[in-house]
C-alpha cells in the first residue's frame, strides 16, 4: 500500500506542477498567487463631479505643533470612494509624502460615522462607502508636525510656520488633480501674516483663500510668521521675508537692489515670465527646517540668520545661490517638465530620467544669474566653479555608474547619508548636470563665432507662451532638436557620453573652451573658505581624500584616495596626528610637510595607530585665466540689463 501510495502521489505531483523539478521541489508547498485588485481608479482627465472642496485648517498651535484640519467634500454619487493623500511629491523627485503624521481620521455623512478602510497596495488610499442620498463627506484630522528634527522637517515654531497643503488635504482618486476644485481657509495665530501665491480675503485671524485647483493648491504653499516684510522686486515678484527676529528683516537698499536685478536678468534671459505674480517665500531663520523647494509661482527658502546682517561671511555668501536656483525653476521645471515626470496626480508615480536638464540647468542658470545679478561676484562664481568641478573628480562612482542614474537616486535613498557617497554617487544630476550645460554653452559659442550661446536656447525653450502659469512637456528629442535649431551639432552623442556613459572625470569643456582651467593650489577660494568655515571642517578631499570636522570626527572618506588606502572610515574620530592633539591647524601642517602621517584613531570604543603615507600637500581648486582678452566664459557671466 505504501508504495502505491508514494506512486499516486508521484503521479498527482508531475501532472500538477510544470517545468523541470529541482530535487526539494516535490517536498515543498507551492501557492499559486492571487489576482491584484487596485482599490483606486485611474485618474480621468474630466471635471470633478461633486462640486468645490471645503478645506479648513486650524494653524494655531505653535506649542505641540499640531495642524487640525476639517475638509468637506462633495460627491456625486452613492458607493465606493478613494480618498488619496498625496504620496509623490513634485520638487521632491520621489515620494515624500508623510503618511505617518496623519492621524484620527474620521468620516462623516449627513453627521453620522462613516467606516473607512486602508488601500493595502497603497497607504495613502482611504476607501469608504458613499450612502444613497448623501451629497457631501466631511473629513476631519490631524497633521502632526515634527516637533524634533528627527522626526523629519520642522514646519512650526513659537515664530513662523509653513503649510504643505499636501500634508493637510486629501483628494479623491479616479481625476486628474487640475480638474478638482478646492477653496482653503486658514486660521492663524494672532498677529501672524501670511505669504503664499494664492490670495484671499483676512478675517481677523482667519484667510479664507481663493478657489483653485487642487494640483495649483498644492503648488502654493504659506510662510507665515510673527515678522514678517514684503519687498516689491518689480514684475509682480514680491520677496516675502520672515524671521525668528525683527531685526533680520533688515534689509540695505543696494542687497535689494541686487534682488530687484535678480528678476530682471532672469526675464531678459528667458524673454517671458510665466506666472501672473511670483512670491519667494523666504525665511531667516535656525528654528525651522532647512527647505529650498520649487513652485510654479513662488518657492520655499529658508536660510540661516545672517543673511542680510552678514553680508559679506561665509554662510551668507553660500546661501545667496538659492533664490537664483528656485526662481529659474519656474521657467525649468515648472512651465517646462519632464513627461514621465509630470504626473496627472500625486500618487502615480514619477520618472527621474531627465533630471539633469529639470535640476542640472537649473544649477547652470542658478550660478549665472546670481553672478549677473551681483548677489555673487564673477570671481566667486568661477570659484564655485572650481569647487563644484574638483569635488565632482573625487566621484569616483563614476566608474561603474552612469551620470543618468543618479537622476534616480532621490527614490533609491531617500536623501539620506551615505556612508561612501564618493562610490555610492549622490544626486550628481545638478552639479555635474551644470558642468555638462556649462561645456554645451561654450560648444554653442564655438561653433556661431560668439553669435548665440545657451541664453538662445533658454529663450527657445523656456520663454514660450508669456504668462501662461500651465505645463508644457518635453523629453530628450525636443532637448537636442532645440539645441540643433541654435547650433547645430552632434547633440545626441554629446549626452551619450556623458549622459549615458561612465566617465573618468566630470565634463571641463566649459573651462577649457572658455578660456580657463581647472588648477590647484595651497590656498582655498572664496567657496572653498566659506564651505570650510559654515561646516567647520576641512576640506583635503581633493588630495589626501578627507574632511575631518573641526573636532576630529571624519565626515568623508574619497574612495581609493591615500585616506581610503590606510584604512580610515566615515564616523572614526582623529585623536592626533604627529604626536600633537588634532586641531584643523594640525592636520594642514601634517599635509604641508609632505611627510607620512602618524594618526591615532578612535572608531566607535576602539583605538588604532595608523600611518598614512601622502606627500602632495595642500590642494584647493581654482580656475586659471589662459590668454588673453574675454573668452566665452566670460561672456556667459556678464550682466544683459
Amino acid at each position: 500500500m505504501f508504495m502505491i501510495r508514494s506512486l499516486a502521489a508521484a503521479l498527482f505531483l508531475s501532472t500538477a506542477i510544470s517545468g523541470p523539478l529541482i530535487a526539494q521541489d516535490a517536498i515543498r508547498s507551492r501557492p499559486v498567487a492571487l489576482p491584484v485588485d487596485n482599490a483606486a481608479p485611474t485618474p480621468k482627465d474630466v471635471p470633478y463631479p461633486g462640486g468645490t472642496i471645503r478645506l479648513e485648517v486650524d494653524a494655531t498651535d505653535t506649542v505641540q505643533r499640531i495642524f487640525r484640519v476639517k475638509e468637506t467634500i462633495p460627491v456625486a454619487a452613492a458607493g465606493p470612494m478613494t480618498l488619496l493623500m498625496p504620496q509623490w511629491l513634485p520638487g521632491n523627485h520621489a515620494p515624500r509624502g508623510q503618511i505617518e503624521k496623519l492621524t484620527g481620521l474620521t468620516f462623516t455623512a449627513d453627521g453620522k460615522p462613516l467606516a473607512w478602510k486602508r488601500d493595502p497596495l497603497n497607504v495613502f488610499g482611504f476607501v469608504i462607502d458613499v450612502p444613497q442620498g448623501v451629497k457631501q463627506v466631511v473629513a476631519s484630522f490631524q497633521f502632526l508636525s515634527a516637533t524634533q528634527p528627527n522626526q523629519g522637517r520642522v514646519v512650526v515654531t513659537p515664530k513662523m510656520l509653513n503649510i504643505q497643503w499636501e500634508s493637510v488635504s486629501l483628494y479623491p482618486a479616479g481625476y486628474y488633480t487640475r480638474a478638482i476644485p478646492i477653496q482653503a481657509t486658514v486660521t492663524y495665530p494672532d498677529g501672524w501674516q501670511a505669504a503664499t501665491a494664492l490670495r484671499g480675503k483676512k478675517t481677523g485671524s482667519t484667510v479664507a483663500y481663493e478657489t483653485i485647483d487642487y494640483e495649483a493648491l498644492q503648488d502654493s504653499p504659506v510662510f507665515a510668521g510673527l515678522y514678517f516684510k514684503p519687498v516689491d522686486l518689480g514684475h509682480n515678484v514680491t520677496l516675502n521675508i520672515l524671521a525668528d527676529d525683527a531685526g533680520e528683516l533688515d534689509a540695505k537698499p543696494d542687497q535689494i537692489a541686487k534682488h530687484k536685478k535678480l528678476v530682471d536678468e532672469a526675464g531678459a534671459l528667458f524673454g517671458a515670465y510665466h506666472f501672473d505674480h511670483y512670491d519667494f517665500l523666504f525665511a531667516i531663520t535656525d528654528e525651522m527646517g532647512g527647505i529650498g523647494l520649487e513652485h510654479h509661482r513662488s518657492s520655499e527658502n529658508q536660510v540661516e540668520p545672517g543673511y542680510f546682517k552678514k553680508w559679506g561671511d561665509g554662510a551668507a555668501l553660500l546661501d545667496r545661490n538659492l533664490l537664483p536656483h528656485e526662481f529659474t525653476h519656474s521657467w525649468d521645471g515648472k512651465f517646462r517638465r519632464p513627461d514621465l515626470l509630470w504626473t496627472p496626480d500625486f500618487n502615480v508615480p514619477m520618472q527621474d530620467n531627465l533630471l539633469w536638464v529639470y535640476e542640472g540647468q537649473t544649477q547652470f542658470w542658478g550660478y549665472v544669474l546670481g553672478a549677473r545679478s551681483g548677489l555673487f561676484s564673477k570671481q566667486e562664481t568661477l570659484d564655485a566653479y572650481a569647487h563644484i568641478a574638483a569635488k565632482l573628480d573625487t566621484a569616483r562612482g563614476r566608474e561603474w555608474r552612469p551620470m543618468e542614474d543618479t537622476t534616480h537616486d532621490p527614490i533609491i535613498s531617500a536623501r539620506r547619508p551615505k556612508g561612501w557617497s564618493s562610490w555610492q554617487r549622490s544626486e550628481d544630476y545638478y552639479n555635474e548636470g551644470l558642468m555638462i550645460w556649462l561645456e554645451a554653452d561654450a560648444i554653442i559659442r564655438q561653433q556661431t563665432s560668439g553669435a548665440k550661446g545657451l541664453d538662445d536656447f533658454a529663450r527657445a525653450f523656456f520663454g514660450t507662451h508669456p504668462g501662461d502659469w500651465g505645463q508644457v512637456v518635453y523629453n530628450r528629442g525636443d532637448v537636442i532638436r532645440t539645441l540643433n535649431q541654435v547650433a547645430p551639432y552632434d547633440w545626441a552623442g554629446f549626452f551619450q557620453k556623458y549622459v549615458d556613459g561612465t566617465t573618468k572625470e566630470t565634463p571641463k569643456g566649459g573651462f577649457t573652451l572658455g578660456g580657463y582651467r581647472l588648477v590647484y593650489g595651497d590656498t582655498p577660494g572664496a567657496i572653498t573658505k566659506a564651505a570650510e568655515g559654515s561646516g567647520k571642517f576641512t576640506d583635503q578631499s581633493f588630495g589626501i581624500g578627507l574632511i575631518v570636522k573641526n573636532d576630529g570626527e571624519i565626515s568623508n572618506v574619497v574612495w581609493d584616495s591615500p585616506a581610503f588606502k590606510a584604512g580610515l572610515a566615515i564616523g572614526s574620530k582623529i585623536v592626533a596626528i604627529n604626536g600633537d592633539e588634532y586641531s584643523g591647524d594640525v592636520f594642514k601642517a601634517a599635509i604641508k610637510s609632505g611627510k607620512p602621517l602618524q594618526i591615532i584613531l578612535k572608531q566607535d570604543k576602539y583605538y588604532r595607530t595608523l600611518s598614512l603615507a601622502y606627500s602632495g600637500g595642500l590642494r584647493y581648486p581654482r580656475l586659471e585665466k589662459m590668454g588673453e582678452g574675454e573668452g566665452s566664459l566670460d561672456r556667459l557671466l556678464k550682466p544683459k540689463t
